[in-house]
């Protein structure tokens, strides 16, 4: 803890303690717990003989959004030294149950009001264009200006089956040529004329909608697919213009730490295994 660098932030002095603190049962000492307390810095330290510390990694990747910052301790020629863990270039992070996801779209009201009011879109939403579905909260945000662009005015977290999200991953083509990925460009352009739906990977953003340097899976939908996801696969539709708003309000007050305990608890989603190696190199 002495060791974290000073860390700058948007008022005020530079920090050099944290909120909260992970450990590994490591660091399972009764000291070191009042140590912590005394600072007023909560910790979730994994117990000896009661949890295994392989929950250590999954409880960092749900206790944190991406946009927030991740350090660990590396032993170094037996002197620990501190490393800031980069995020993989390529992920799905995503808002989901052992059934559903959570995807978000943007609409003007005529579209937007009906869907969420009776659970489904309306006539008027053209079953026959591609659709974009996006599960980073805030690069939704980016995309509609926290709800406030033309045509973008109401924000829906659209819940889906997983099933319906996999399969639209397994038969997606990516949006752009890729060298390597792909065998050449003309095998390339084929796939993506007859894949129902195809992907892009756009920085991920963080609560200033400034982009951070992974990258947040963008999903379109067309043909089968869009009428799958209309007709079939969705579950649920919610009105959350008045969180994004509230949120952006928090953001613009200089308070992120109220506006990070509003986020959607995305993590890193259980893609199946090898599910994504088609859509990114």
């Amino acid at each position: 803890m002495k060791g974290i660098p000073p860390i700058r932030s948007r008022r005020g002095r530079r920090r050099r303690r944290p909120d909260k603190l992970h450990a590994d049962k490591g660091y399972d000492y009764s000291h070191l717990r009042r140590w912590l307390r005394g600072r007023g810095i909560n910790h979730r330290i994994v117990r000896k003989g009661i949890e295994t510390s392989t929950r250590l990694g999954r409880l960092l990747s749900q206790a944190r959004h991406p946009s927030v910052p991740l350090i660990r301790w590396r032993a170094s020629n037996g002197t620990p030294t501190l490393v800031t863990v980069a995020e993989p270039k390529h992920q799905i992070r995503a808002l989901y149950t052992a059934s559903t996801v959570t995807v978000y779209q943007a609409y003007g009201p005529e579209i937007g009001l009906p869907a969420a009011r009776d659970g489904r879109f309306p006539a008027a939403w053209q079953r026959d264009r591609m659709t974009w579905i996006k599960p980073s909260f805030l690069w939704m945000m980016y995309r509609c200006g926290w709800g406030s662009k033309d045509g973008q005015e109401t924000v829906l977290a659209i819940e889906i089956t997983r099933e319906g999200f996999e399969w639209a991953l397994e038969h997606a083509c990516l949006a752009h040529y890729e060298q390597g990925l792909h065998p050449d460009r003309t095998t390339w352009k084929r796939q993506l004329k007859r894949s129902p739906a195809r992907v892009q990977w756009d920085p991920e953003r963080d609560l200033h909608l400034r982009p951070l340097p992974h990258r947040s899976l963008q999903l379109g939908l067309t043909g089968e697919a869009a009428h799958r996801y209309a007709d079939e696969w969705t579950v649920c539709i919610t009105d959350i213009t008045t969180l994004a708003h509230t949120i952006h309000d928090h953001v613009r007050d200089g308070d992120l730490t109220a506006a990070r305990r509003l986020l959607p608890a995305e993590h890193s989603y259980p893609a199946p295994e090898g599910g994504l190696d088609h859509l990114h190199r």
